[in-house]
């Protein structure tokens, strides 16, 4: 057994297969506590986690991605180190992305997405995905007639992956090259990697930029009646035309990280149903239960394992003093556990009635933009997977019986996602 008050979060693959018995450790000592080896203060509270990612003014992105690697590229110093920040965010990684900027350029950068996510645009996008859902099962189906497939090549990742292209309305004549070059590995694939090989890419999202910087540049140049056109001509709330890039770069984000996070969501709702027959059961006669499955699924594997803040100023969370300089390391995955915020937390409950009160999409400016997409994602795809997919179940032979269940997550500190999940089902045509 794991010795809690030394174990090293950040580098042990012990806790990759299930965080929430030192997660629940950690809140026992207190839901703001110093994790040894970094010195950063790990924060598994609800109250005190929106109180950090609710707080932009006190505690900055700019670590979001890495945490505390690489180290501060600069000592802090006094009570306040907001000009310290300012003047080494160049060094930092991936500062050029709206997930690492502070308001105003993240409000800046953020605005530029206005423009498409839109109620117009997603019902357009969701008609979409109900096409899109089928094309991928009917594909399941034929490939393997007896019902086996391995869910997250098969569906979450190509059904995820075109769903965000079509949102951001890359041509469809691009669709299958989009699929073959974001279907491989790519760097950044193991972002918060536990042996610090790949905390973080150069630019994990480097083709994805040259990608739409063409899109734009020729969208600028003859504009047409379509979503990159919108894109390509969006504006600053001041009224201003930003460089390309900029544009590019909310959009790309985007991209990656509503390719991502779907992909997590589905392959954790679809391990629910595999290893509970009585919800699957229950969610087969009545489906007006299916947007409080995802909700739930959200809340008991929230694809962000955890996030990262850095104090800008001398402040106080919960009962712990807050030095200027201070990593904050909020767990979505415990606070979303938090039993006093959550009745009977570990437990999957399609009743709970304030499961939409979870932070898996996090708080504040920093909120998942596309957490709306990513639900409607969840909602369509269960609800075509009931209907295609009869008396879906884990496979054992290579996961093991009910009890003894093997599965494998992505080995990162950062991220909380199965790396495969092989299930079976009665195929229906």
């Amino acid at each position: 057994m794991s010795d809690f008050d030394t174990i090293d979060y950040f580098t042990d693959p012990s806790l990759v297969p299930d965080p929430h018995p030192y997660f629940d450790h950690l809140r026992s000592k207190c839901p703001v506590v110093r994790e040894p080896h970094y010195g950063v203060l790990a924060v598994t509270g609800y109250e005190e986690a929106a109180t950090v990612l609710k707080d932009s003014d006190t505690f900055s992105s700019c670590i979001a991605v890495a945490g505390p690697f690489p180290p501060l590229p600069f000592t802090p110093e006094g009570d306040d180190i907001t000009g310290q920040i300012a003047a080494h965010r160049s060094q930092m990684p991936m500062f050029e992305h709206m997930v690492t900027m502070d308001p105003p350029d993240h409000t800046n950068a953020r605005s530029l997405l206005n423009r498409l996510l839109t109620p117009s645009r997603l019902k357009e996008n969701e008609d979409f995905m109900w096409r899109l859902a089928d094309e991928v099962l009917d594909d399941i189906i034929s490939r393997d007639p007896v019902g086996r497939c391995e869910f997250l090549s098969a569906y979450a990742k190509p059904f995820s992956l075109l769903v965000i292209a079509d949102m951001l309305g890359v041509p469809e004549a691009d669709h299958e090259e989009f699929r073959t070059v974001l279907g491989a590995p790519r760097p950044g694939a193991n972002v918060g990697s536990l042996d610090h090989s790949d905390l973080v890419g150069a630019n994990p999202l480097e083709w994805l930029d040259e990608k739409f910087i063409g899109y734009l540049e020729d969208r600028r140049k003859e504009p047409r009646d379509d979503v990159l056109t919108a894109l390509a001509t969006a504006k600053y709330p001041d009224g201003s035309t930003p460089p390309v890039i900029e544009v590019v770069r909310s959009a790309t984000f985007l991209f990656a990280a509503g390719q991502e996070t779907t992909t997590k969501l589905l392959s954790a709702s679809l391990r629910v149903l595999g290893d509970h027959p009585d919800i699957q059961e229950r969610l087969r006669r009545d489906r007006s239960r299916i947007p409080i499955f995802v909700e739930e699924a959200l809340r008991m594997d929230a694809p962000v394992k955890s996030q990262f803040r850095l104090a800008k100023k001398n402040t106080r969370v919960g009962d712990m003093d807050v030095p200027a300089g201070t990593t904050m390391m909020v767990c979505p995955g415990a606070v979303n556990r938090d039993p006093s915020r959550f009745e009977h937390p570990h437990e999957f409950d399609l009743d709970r009635k304030n499961v939409r009160e979870h932070i898996a999409f996090g708080r504040g400016v920093h909120s998942c933009p596309g957490g709306p997409l990513a639900r409607v994602e969840g909602r369509v795809s269960i609800e075509r997977i009931l209907d295609r997919m009869g008396d879906i179940a884990i496979d054992e032979e290579l996961h093991g019986p009910p009890g003894a269940r093997r599965y494998n997550y992505e080995p990162t500190f950062i991220l909380r996602g199965l790396t495969d999940l092989n299930i079976t089902f009665t195929p229906v045509r």
